[in-house]
């Protein structure tokens, strides 16, 4: 704490001396405290740029402070690890191949689109030149085909979190061999990959990536158990799902499970709900409860199971619901703390969460009108 201290004060000396280079006739500032002498703005410590450049809060001043000289660009290149592209409206694709070059040590990287502008030749310069990548946001970036994911198998191994939302010209074959190259993933958004996400892509990620956390596999119309039953043998660490097809087998596979998204499953049937109620009642005879499971990695509090979505889920009924609703005590639906999503859904009306029983401590338990 005392070195983070010392350096935080010669940080604000350096400033402070810079602040009044203007009053002297040579432009030179000095401070008789610290014995700093800044001739201008090049002189900055590294530490000093990128603490002024981050208070800015707009990644654009970044790149240009890249350009002012070769002592700035020569820090930010090596300072600059967590970098947002996405207010870029035009020529994203040249700006990517032009800062990938020089911003080698990125660890972050958004380049989120509102239209399509990124091509396979601008990722395959990142992949080229930024190997220390954890973060990557690629969502919309319908252009791309699978020369890019080859390139992030090759380039980016260390990958941790990916988005690739809405990339639908993407296959499960190109899927599949980056989960093999990229196995530290924790974090993967398939949304609308409808070509890529495949039973066979799905073993290979069960494979590969034992610690995923996080997957979402919205409006992947192609997936069936088989593909899930896999995600439930080889990713115990799951804890946030969203699926677009029924699935039973995730409530034996996947004891830490926090969320689970099954909206517009108009598939899944009472045997889904079924499954989940009696896992939980399983795992706790053995010990080995929710509950336990999640405070270990959530803290105190933690109890399983915590937000359902199955709106539009118009197969299901109440009996089934309530099933799941009683053997997780942080499903709720009442208006306090709203976890279990029914939008669309009339006829489970009639769930309640067990705060129901308890009127005097959480309010009266009653749907809030916004879940319809």
């Amino acid at each position: 704490m005392d070195g983070e201290q010392l350096m935080s004060g010669e940080l604000d000396n350096s400033f402070n001396a810079l602040m009044v280079s203007g009053e002297g006739e040579s432009g030179q500032a000095h401070h008789e405290g610290t014995g700093t002498t800044l001739l201008g703005w090049k002189d900055l410590p590294m530490e000093l740029l990128l603490r002024i450049l981050s208070m800015a809060g707009d990644d654009r001043m970044v790149i240009v402070g890249s350009g002012v000289c070769t002592g700035w660009r020569d820090t930010l290149e090596w300072g600059v690890t967590n970098l947002s592209l996405s207010w870029c409206q035009a020529h994203m694709n040249d700006l990517v191949m032009s800062l990938a070059q020089k911003f080698t040590k990125l660890q972050v990287l958004s380049l989120r689109q509102i239209k399509p502008q990124l091509e396979d030749s601008a990722v395959e310069a990142v992949a080229n030149n930024c190997h220390d990548l954890r973060e990557l946001d690629l969502s919309r970036s319908f252009r791309l085909s699978d020369r890019s994911l080859y390139a992030l198998a090759h380039g980016c191994p260390h990958l941790t979190r990916l988005n690739i939302s809405g990339c639908s010209n993407f296959s499960d074959a190109a899927l599949a061999y980056l989960s093999s190259q990229c196995k530290n993933l924790k974090c993967l958004n398939l949304c609308g990959c409808v070509r890529a996400v495949s039973d066979r892509a799905l073993q290979a990620i069960a494979c590969n990536c034992g610690q995923l956390q996080s997957l979402n596999l919205g409006w992947c119309d192609s997936v069936t158990d088989k593909g899930v039953t896999s995600l439930a043998s080889g990713c115990p660490e799951l804890r946030a799902l969203d699926l677009y097809e029924s699935v039973v087998a995730l409530a034996n596979g996947c004891p830490h499970l926090r969320s689970l998204g099954l909206y517009y499953c108009q598939n899944i049937t009472d045997r889904a709900m079924y499954s989940l109620a009696a896992n939980s009642r399983r795992v706790r005879s053995k010990g080995r409860s929710w509950d336990a499971a999640a405070r270990k990695n959530a803290g105190a509090g933690a109890d399983g199971l915590a937000s359902l979505n199955i709106s539009q889920c118009t197969a299901l009924t109440p009996p089934a619901v309530q099933a799941v609703c009683d053997s997780f005590p942080a499903l709720h639906t009442c208006p306090e703390r709203h976890s279990l999503i029914i939008s669309g859904c009339l006829s489970l009306t009639s769930v309640h969460c067990a705060c129901a029983h308890h009127p005097h401590r959480h309010g009266r338990a009653i749907l809030s009108n916004h879940a319809y």
